[in-house]
């Protein structure tokens, strides 16, 4: 959706390649300087991460929940790195790469769908859900997670987020994004009515995450456990789901899962996961839910992640007898309850995301556990609103 004031993508890129070329020029000189202090050593080249001996054996900046600077309108380049993951010049070039890409909407050749008959999923009257093809389907995705987390809900933009008013990080070039239309809005473009995206949905294959440096929910909770003791099922990580609030009925929230359901079909996924948050930053004044959740929708052991130590909150705040199941289940948010009804698991603990102002819980979903009656609800090919 173009609201007024807002700013194309191009108005910015400028920026960005200057900010590109400083930091390509820090590195160079950090490279530099440790070629020359090692070669006075005896050591032909730098030691360390390559960045010369004065740089911090490891620069870690863990993915997404940090608070957002203001002042910095590229802080946004740091949030995508997995703890405990050195940073040397060729992270750091792939790194800036990546960024310019989400930023731009443009993806990594892997995440591009190949070919036009397979985008669309599924249609509902007017509305149609398919996944993104182009850089601008990834923009306008983007400026509709901005309109829901930053200005209906809580979270806090950095700089350059408010600038161009989309919510981005580098995740986007790999992920593949699932987007509900609505062919009956939208505004008029060269005399044809131009469909408005009202929900979206992000996406990324465990194969794809394997070669680019894992999932966004690895910065909040520990999954490889789960992910290597299944080695012979595929996983796929879910997150940034919204929908548009004037279309948040049950019409359009089922054709989203109808996407969900056909791509997993599709790609013949096994097991999906992701972070599902309540609102809120406060885990006392979340006591119901969190508590509720432990007590009963703790994952099994096998498919029980956790909270990494440094975030890990406690979901076990109040006794299950002082639970009350009714007012518990009417505090949760409702993605979270579909995906109980589904048949999911919640993780270990729970993480505390300020930049989004959220609490967030883990929740994994195997496939083979999905109640049969939504399996039929959807259809066993996903026919109920097939193309």
């Amino acid at each position: 959706m173009k609201r007024g004031g807002e700013f194309e993508p191009g108005v910015i890129i400028p920026a960005l390649l200057g900010r590109g070329l400083d930091m390509a020029r820090e590195m160079a000189k950090g490279v530099a300087k440790g070629m020359t202090k090692g070669m006075a050593a005896g050591k032909p080249f730098p030691t360390g991460d390559g960045l010369g001996e004065d740089a911090p054996k490891q620069q870690v900046v863990e993915r997404g929940p940090a608070p957002a600077s203001l002042e910095d309108p590229f802080s946004f380049f740091d949030r995508a790195r997995l703890p405990g993951k050195a940073v040397g010049p060729k992270a750091a070039t792939e790194k800036l790469v990546a960024d310019l890409r989400a930023y731009s909407g443009i993806r990594h050749r892997e995440a591009v769908p190949p070919e036009m008959d397979t985008l669309v999923l599924g249609r509902l009257g007017p509305l149609e859900v398919r996944l993104a093809r182009t850089a601008r389907d990834v923009r306008r995705a983007q400026r509709l997670r901005y309109k829901v987390f930053y200005e209906e809900m809580s979270a806090l933009p950095d700089a350059a987020a408010r600038l161009a008013r989309r919510d981005v990080d580098s995740f986007d070039a790999i992920c593949d994004h699932i987007l509900v239309l609505d062919y009956e809005a939208g505004r008029m473009v060269l005399g044809r009515r131009k469909p408005k995206v009202v929900g979206t949905y992000r996406l990324l294959r465990q194969d794809v995450a394997n070669r680019h440096g894992g999932f966004y929910t690895q910065s909040e909770f520990n999954v490889s456990p789960i992910i290597e003791a299944h080695p012979g099922l595929r996983f796929v990580e879910l997150g940034r789901s919204c929908v548009l609030k004037s279309y948040r009925n049950k019409r359009t929230v089922e054709l989203l899962w109808h996407g969900v359901w056909t791509y997993i079909l599709r790609n013949r996924i096994d097991v999906m996961f992701g972070c599902a948050s309540l609102e809120g930053t406060d885990p006392l004044a979340l006591a119901l839910p969190l508590s509720f959740l432990h007590h009963n929708a703790l994952a099994p052991q096998e498919w029980r992640g956790r909270a990494l130590p440094g975030r890990y909150v406690t979901m076990d705040r109040m006794a299950k007898a002082d639970i009350s199941p009714k007012a518990a289940l009417q505090s949760l948010p409702p993605l979270i309850k579909g995906y109980l009804r589904l048949g999911g698991f919640v993780g270990d603990g729970a993480v505390v995301d300020a930049q989004f102002g959220t609490t967030d819980v883990l929740i994994v979903l195997p496939v083979s556990v999905i109640s049969p009656r939504y399996v039929e609800h959807f259809g066993p090919t996903a026919n109920r609103h097939a193309i």
